[in-house]
């Protein structure tokens, strides 16, 4: 029903930014909440950022909140993350999901993921 696509990754510094974006094809985007999560090598999913259908209620992880802001544009049917003040430990591949649920950090309430975009940060 719905394939999502992430872009936008790359190979920056720390302090630097990134802006990804999730592309959701298929017309049921505006219904389904969004959200980031990350994967770094030898650790679990780890929960990222949330934003409801509306786009009016949005959650963050500790570890990024004030750094980075989630938005969505339901006409274009996108979802992009914004990366500010990048650090080392963001260091992770990036992936963006859709739930129809609102238990929002778990990986397992979301049906439908992307292939993953890479981003790194050196120090």
């Amino acid at each position: 029903q719905v394939q999502l696509v992430e872009s936008g990754g790359g190979l920056v510094q720390a302090g630097d930014s990134l802006r990804l974006s999730c592309g959701a094809s298929g017309r049921t985007f505006r219904g389904w909440h969004m959200g980031w999560f990350r994967q770094a090598p030898g650790k679990e999913r780890e929960f990222v950022a949330f934003i409801m259908w509306s786009g009016g209620t949005t959650y963050y992880a500790d570890s990024v909140k004030g750094r980075f802001t989630i938005s969505r544009d339901n006409a274009k049917n996108t979802v992009d993350l914004q990366m500010n003040s990048l650090k080392p430990e963001d260091t992770a591949v990036y992936y963006c999901a859709a739930t129809l649920r609102v238990a929002y950090k778990s990986p397992e309430q979301y049906a439908y993921w992307g292939q993953g975009t890479q981003v790194t940060v050196s120090s």
